[in-house]
């Protein structure tokens, strides 16, 4: 394979579209981390504990809380897998064209 006219342009091209993969990451993170923060009120003890004169049990409210993640991420897991599929073999093309561009230079240092 020959590298294109210009292969610093090529490599930033590919260092973007690899940044604009990893926003996109961090946007389906933030989505969970949203939704889990607006449940979280739902997910507390009812006050009626406290006037019967129970604690409400803390363990209870971190399996509620737990079993929302899970679920939360289950729903994001399918794309989230294909962006880190995606990610991963950007990262991989990204350090090739570095080696080969760094052969390159390294021919061109010979001659």
């Amino acid at each position: 394979m020959t590298l294109p006219p210009n292969p610093h342009r090529h490599l930033s091209r590919m260092e973007e579209a690899r940044r604009q993969t990893q926003r996109q990451i961090d946007m389906v993170e933030r989505q969970i981390t949203r939704r889990m923060t607006a449940l979280i009120h739902g997910l507390l003890p009812r006050r009626i504990y406290y006037r019967r004169g129970r604690l409400p049990d803390p363990e209870a409210f971190l399996e509620r809380y737990r079993s929302q993640l899970a679920a939360l991420t289950a729903e994001h897991q399918a794309e989230i897998d294909e962006l880190s599929r995606r990610l991963a073999r950007q990262d991989h093309a990204i350090a090739r064209l570095r080696c080969r561009q760094g052969e390159a230079i390294d021919k061109l240092e010979q001659m």
